[in-house]
């Protein structure tokens, strides 16, 4: 079997440090140790080498830059003031996808219908020595740079395949910190991703903006890198989690929920800076787990893991040197009585078979 990261920054990082993910993780630390970038963002956990040690094959990897109100700090210059600028972020971010792919292109390959998929799958199967490609399946997250909703289709012919409305709030539904319902504008944007067969990202979408989006949407549902409001109820932003409620109506409509792996989002509590020894693979898998006991399955949840999105190494749980290590979530779910089929299909299957349900033949 393969892994599946449902949710990576990949352009914003390399953009904003000038991030090489041909290279691998340690190989980046080293060229950052005498930089202030592990002090911005963390240390690097993504490389071309740690996806393939650890069987990771498959990435949906963002278009994104966040609105200057809410950006990162000073350091991060790729943000955006109104749609026309969010749109040249955007386009920054899809030209850098497209180089990689045509620089390394025995390493990475563009997913956008099942034969690519296929096309990847089947290379992780290939003799021991052979480099098998790292899939990446685009994410629009936050939909400030499609400046009407007809605009989609231009970004679909482009390869993009998900779209989320939001980051935080845009003219198209409240989001993380701005709260609002889908606007006229949102809805029209809803009725063209499903007339492409787009997949619809719940993650950072308001409540409001959830709910309406589930009653109304018909097409493919799944929120990239979002937890349980449950398992930390407290958090700043509790709009930025899934409460029970949606989670099960994620599932209802076939979706599935990318857990993600950032210390304050899996144990309530935990401040960054305190050192990763609070937070274990455990609490993935207990984070995990309760998606699986709430709706009695474990067909609905996967791993969005978020690595290099503004975190690194300090901020992911202990045991995660880098992204080669997921396989270890597996672990701990088999240690909590997971059958091999659901720890497989936690780790990937439930991923692909989104991808297998969404993409075009």
């Amino acid at each position: 079997m393969i892994i599946v990261d449902g949710h990576v920054d990949l352009a914003w990082s390399a953009l904003t440090f000038g991030r090489d993910y041909s290279q691998s993780a340690d190989e980046i630390r080293a060229l950052e140790s005498s930089t202030i970038i592990p002090t911005q963002t963390g240390q690097a956990m993504l490389g071309y080498q740690d996806w393939v040690r650890g069987r990771v094959g498959v990435l949906f990897a963002t278009l994104f830059g966040a609105p200057c109100r809410h950006r990162y700090g000073p350091w991060d210059i790729h943000c955006y003031k109104d749609p026309e600028g969010a749109k040249q972020i955007y386009e920054r971010n899809f030209e850098f996808y497209d180089a990689l792919i045509q620089e390394h292109h025995d390493k990475f390959l563009l997913i956008t219908d099942r034969h690519d998929l296929i096309d990847v799958t089947s290379g992780w199967d290939t003799p021991a020595g052979d480099a098998p490609r790292v899939g990446l399946v685009l994410l629009m997250e936050g939909a400030e740079a499609i400046q009407h909703p007809s605009e989609a289709r231009l970004w679909y012919e482009r390869g993009v395949r998900m779209i989320s409305l939001s980051w935080s709030g845009t003219r198209y539904a409240g989001g993380t910190n701005e709260s609002g319902p889908l606007t006229p504008a949102g809805r029209e944007l809803l009725e063209v991703m499903a007339e492409l067969g787009m997949i619809l990202d719940l993650s950072h979408l308001s409540e409001e903006g959830a709910h309406q989006a589930l009653d109304t949407f018909p097409g493919v549902i799944i929120a990239s890198h979002s937890n349980p409001l449950a398992r930390v109820p407290n958090i700043n932003s509790p709009e930025r989690h899934l409460p029970d409620e949606v989670i099960q109506e994620i599932a209802a409509h076939e979706g599935v929920i990318g857990v993600m792996l950032y210390n304050p989002f899996l144990q309530e509590g935990w401040i960054s800076g305190q050192g990763a020894q609070r937070v274990g693979i455990d609490e993935v898998a207990a984070c995990i787990d309760h998606i699986c006991q709430l709706l009695g399955s474990a067909d609905h949840v996967g791993i969005g893991s978020d690595l290099d999105g503004g975190f690194g190494l300090e901020d992911s749980p202990a045991g995660l040197d880098s992204v080669a290590d997921l396989g270890l979530i597996g672990a701990a779910l088999t240690r909590r009585g997971y059958a091999t089929m659901d720890v497989e299909a936690i780790l990937g299957n439930n991923w692909l078979r989104i991808l297998q349900r969404a993409l075009p033949g």
